[in-house]
């Protein structure tokens, strides 16, 4: 039951990060709009699968998958809205961590396999925002 609670909090964290990226590609301004919107909307999809994953995964292991979404922190300027982007994917990125260590102890070796490329997605996307903030000029 442990295991399922906290991938359901996973799971609030990936339907949160959806809209968080839905908005914050509407929020995005300035002469970088249209690039800073596409990156922003180019991780929806990486965010849903991982959603979609973790529901199934919650219903296979006899759970009920959460539809409430962990709270999107409020971002007033594209660098803000880029800072609380890093901290989400860093969050997740130790979050899957430390689940991919649950399932191998509950001996869920197919768990184990795809939270760690999870791990990978979500590191990839923290390393990208960093590139992005190191030289921001805004």
């Amino acid at each position: 039951q442990t295991l399922i609670d906290h991938l359901n909090e996973d799971l609030a964290g990936e339907l949160g990060a959806i809209i968080q990226y839905i908005t914050y590609a509407a929020k995005a301004t300035g002469p970088y709009r249209p690039q800073l919107s596409q990156f922003f909307l180019a991780e929806v999809a990486d965010e849903q699968m991982h959603a979609q994953f973790l529901a199934n995964k919650i219903v296979a292991l006899g759970g009920e998958p959460t539809t409430s979404a962990r709270p999107v922190p409020a971002a007033a300027t594209n660098r803000e809205m880029l800072e609380a982007v890093l901290a989400a994917e860093r969050q997740a990125t130790n979050d899957y961590s430390q689940r991919a260590k649950e399932a191998e102890e509950f001996g869920d070796k197919g768990l184990v396999v795809q939270l760690e490329d999870m791990v990978r997605d979500e590191s990839g996307h923290s390393e990208e925002t960093e590139r992005i903030l190191r030289d921001w000029p805004l």
